[in-house]
């Protein structure tokens, strides 16, 4: 079971729209995919494919109430092999929970060994902020994926939230807890001029670095990801075939490189998902 936590200390950079998208892609290629919606302020993970089946309860009850049986927290969206731990803490209670328990930042870690052999890939989505709950996902994940905006103002907030946070978790390292590689993956990549300078120093900054990894995949700034949200689609069903007056690729491409290059060992797999075939699933009433 691979365990890949989304992060960014900072709001809006895309985690949700990457997590939603890998996921279903994932989910495509027949590998039994769990997404966890961990971000109580704006949830957005939970709202984002329709739901087939509703469990009772959803990360609270995991993780202050340490339930691990699927029926009771495990939701299911309308997606086959695509399931869903639905963020039900509005009031932002797990926090304080997780400040004042012992095992706080690594209560994680234990409950997710619950559902080994029941997942192939775990995908968490986080809030855009440092937290408890935040280093907690990142002890608990064997990967981290960090969507990064070609803007200065995102890369100095990489540098002063992210890897800060990192940084203070080494400690954890002395207990068996290895902190995961880091994935940058370029998101929301223009074709202006300030965003391949910016693109391109980000590369050169972590060229050699022993953690951090600049994915050579990236993210067009593509309204197709948007609309794709809106219609509750993931957006390489919604956009197979590379449109003919647009350079960038389609995003059956983009997710589907990303996907490869995040998880080799199941590279045959997403490679299996051409264009035919996944506008044969789309034709063939995937979504119903």
């Amino acid at each position: 079971m691979m365990i890949t936590a989304i992060i960014s200390t900072k709001g809006g950079a895309g985690k949700t729209t990457v997590a939603a998208n890998l996921g279903a892609l994932c989910a495509d290629a027949g590998l039994k995919t769990l997404l966890i919606d961990l971000d109580p302020v704006q949830p957005s993970l939970s709202s984002y494919y329709a739901i087939a089946h509703e469990a009772t309860g959803g990360i609270y009850d995991l993780i202050a109430l340490n339930i691990t049986d699927p029926p009771k927290v495990i939701s299911r969206t309308i997606i086959p092999n695509l399931s869903l731990i639905l963020s039900n803490d509005p009031n932002n209670q797990l926090i304080n929970l997780l400040l004042q328990a012992p095992d706080g930042r690594l209560r994680l870690s234990e409950l997710l060994k619950a559902f080994e052999g029941q997942f192939d890939v775990v995908l968490i989505d986080t809030q855009g902020a440092r937290s408890v709950m935040l280093e907690m996902v990142v002890l608990a994940s064997d990967l981290a994926v960090s969507p990064l905006e070609p803007n200065m103002l995102t890369a100095r907030e990489f540098s002063r939230g992210t890897l800060q946070m990192l940084d203070g978790l080494r400690a954890y390292e002395r207990l068996g807890l290895p902190l995961p590689p880091v994935k940058v993956v370029i998101n929301s990549l223009d074709q202006t001029n300030d965003a391949k300078m910016i693109h391109q120093s980000i590369r050169q900054t972590f060229a050699g670095h022993p953690e951090i990894d600049v994915l050579r995949s990236t993210i067009p700034a593509s309204v197709t990801f948007r609309d794709a949200a809106t219609r509750g689609l993931p957006a390489h069903h919604l956009e197979y075939r590379k449109p003919s007056n647009r350079e960038a690729p389609s995003a059956l491409n983009v997710i589907r490189d990303l996907a490869i290059e995040l998880f080799p060992q199941w590279a045959e797999r997403f490679d299996m998902l051409t264009e035919e075939t996944v506008k044969a699933l789309v034709k063939g009433g995937f979504q119903k």
